[in-house]
């Protein structure tokens, strides 16, 4: 099945001197000869983003574009008209976005956060600012604990809407955040707790793992200070994040954690690795 705006794998039928032609279901498919590998033969099997051109005739580029259909991407405006805007897309074809799909005119230069689909009228491929209705949380496809992707939506009063999974809304509240982010931001998180009126989502993994995780950082960071680092349990939760990039909490975990497993030891002043976890 061929699926305009997505990956396919198809087989080249012919060449020609002008590029190969791809196997197609109704009809075979350019790939010109600037995007065909070298070495490429006859029953080869190519993996190709398929696309329509400027003439509305399908085509095939082994280029990778910014974003495929379905998904929500961070793409600058190149050029604007009356009718809409054209976005910077990684391919020879500019992304369009509607005048009717744009929350507020687009200005060249200024990056959007658009979701990419396929136009019902027309076929071809488009863009949107009109986000929120391909985003829904009624059919959950996730469930508390699952690792998730996460984009950052937009600014609330108690943290950030971020996109879930390219499909669902969470909340990343202020008290969970120990780093600066923006919207647009790509993070990997995971489902803390789900609320009949929202998801939290809180950044890195969760529980044990997260932990050690962040007991191999310790670990790298005290063989990098010859062992020994100025930090405690008494430290300031400020020092440790300008440092360690965590919260004091995780941090009193991780120690934790570590000293259990007798890879570090504690000092009056701070924490000390074990002779047998340090470099030779």
């Amino acid at each position: 099945m061929i699926k305009v705006g997505e990956y396919n794998l198809l087989r080249v039928k012919k060449e020609t001197d002008f590029g190969v032609y791809l196997e197609g279901i109704e009809q075979e498919i350019l790939l010109p000869t600037r995007f065909v590998p070298a070495g490429t033969q006859i029953g080869d099997e190519l993996e190709v983003f398929l696309y329509h051109d400027s003439e509305n005739r399908l085509i095939a580029t082994t280029q990778r574009p910014l974003g495929i259909v379905g998904d929500i991407v961070n793409l600058t405006a190149l050029s604007v008209t009356k009718q809409g805007a054209f976005l910077e897309w990684g391919l020879m074809k500019d992304l369009f976005v509607a005048q009717s799909q744009q929350l507020t005119r687009m200005a060249p230069g200024q990056e959007y956060l658009v979701k990419i689909y396929i136009d019902e009228q027309t076929g071809r491929i488009a863009a949107t600012e009109k986000i929120d209705r391909f985003l829904s949380n009624e059919n959950l496809t996730v469930k508390e604990l699952d690792q998730v992707d996460l984009l950052v939506y937009r600014r609330s009063d108690i943290g950030y809407v971020v996109i879930i999974n390219n499909q669902h809304t969470g909340i990343l509240h202020h008290s969970d955040l120990f780093r600066t982010i923006e919207v647009g931001d790509r993070l990997s998180g995971f489902i803390k707790q789900i609320k009949e009126d929202r998801i939290d989502v809180i950044l890195g993994q969760p529980g044990y793992k997260r932990v050690e995780d962040e007991g191999e950082k310790v670990l790298r960071l005290l063989a990098e200070n010859d062992g020994y680092l100025p930090y405690h349990d008494k430290s300031s939760p400020e020092e440790i994040q300008e440092f360690f990039g965590m919260s004091k909490k995780t941090f009193k975990m991780t120690i934790g954690t570590l000293y259990k497993q007798r890879k570090i030891t504690f000092t009056k002043t701070g924490i000390k690795a074990a002779e047998e976890e340090l470099p030779e």
